[in-house]
């Protein structure tokens, strides 16, 4: 029986707002487990990376807010994550605010590395999370760890794996993207990035870029690792988020891309992040987002 475990990153360091610390809990209560055992996975959950947040932080630097606590964390989590790959299960991390994948995908590719295989990338994401330090018009770290895996930023971050860039660009797509600043556009111009926005999804739809993009990752890599930030879907649909932006993807878009992922080959390895409880409404968010890993792990609607 294929084994799925969970580890929970109870943290909202790196995001402008209070609350997506309480993610974790929040997709729990949800049913995650349940919905996944249900498809007949073996569900482990290995309970929350230990975060040590005081009410007060000192942010640090102004442009690498909480610098200190989030690599901290990330490596902690990164060293969950490489353990969990080398006992055979598939990980499921739970967020908390998107700086997690720095953790979760630097344990990844370190196993990746080790084991000889090539690291894809599938990134469905409202934003770009490609700022820099340099480039970051708020200083927040949930808005750098695409730019972090990639190998642009700080060293106490692009260094986690050991080594960097923790990914090629080349086998990295980012899909549903809706909201970039302006250092985020000039990298993607400049590496050449593989990007799907929603005006591409509204224009074409979302099967044939599923489609498209997961063919051209599965050409390239071995591993495919999914990073979902609930973000990506309209606030109509998951209002409870980190950083809500009009015009995402409705409900079934959501599952089809999910689906899709799912016929595919299925994921290797998994991050979702940003669901915020104080935001949402009766935990509807959570839900939803326990739907989608459900349907991007196989569940079908028929």
């Amino acid at each position: 029986m294929h084994s799925i475990a969970l580890i929970g990153f109870p943290m909202d360091l790196g995001a402008g707002r209070r609350g997506v610390d309480m993610g974790p809990s929040a997709l729990r209560i949800a049913g995650i487990a349940e919905r996944l055992r249900e498809l007949g996975y073996a569900v482990l959950d290995r309970g929350d990376i230990a975060i040590h947040t005081q009410e007060v932080q000192d942010i640090y630097d102004p442009r690498l807010k909480y610098l200190p606590e989030i690599a901290r964390a990330c490596r902690l989590l990164s060293e969950v994550v490489w353990h969990l790959l080398t006992e055979g299960h598939t990980p499921l991390a739970l967020g908390g605010d998107h700086s997690m994948s720095i953790g979760s995908v630097a344990g990844v590719a370190r196993w990746c590395r080790h084991h000889g295989k090539r690291l894809g990338i599938l990134w469905i994401d409202a934003h770009g999370d490609l700022n820099t330090p340099e480039s970051t018009p708020s200083g927040n770290i949930h808005g750098m760890p695409l730019a972090v895996i990639l190998g642009y930023g700080t060293p106490e971050l692009t260094t986690l794996a050991g080594f960097h860039p923790m990914a090629e660009c080349a086998d990295v797509v980012l899909l549903g993207v809706r909201s970039l600043d302006p250092g985020e556009r000039e990298l993607i111009r400049t590496t050449g990035l593989r990007v799907y926005t929603m005006q591409d999804i509204d224009r074409r739809g979302i099967y044939p870029i599923a489609l498209e993009a997961l063919q051209y990752l599965r050409q390239r890599v071995d591993h495919l690792h999914v990073s979902f930030d609930v973000d990506v879907l309209d606030p109509s649909v998951a209002a409870g988020v980190g950083t809500p932006v009009p015009g995402g993807l409705s409900y079934r878009e959501a599952h089809l891309l999910m689906e899709t992922i799912a016929e595919s080959g299925g994921a290797h390895s998994l991050d979702v992040v940003e669901v915020n409880p104080i935001l949402d409404n009766r935990n509807t968010s959570a839900v939803v987002a326990a739907e989608l890993i459900a349907s991007l792990m196989g569940k079908r609607i028929l």
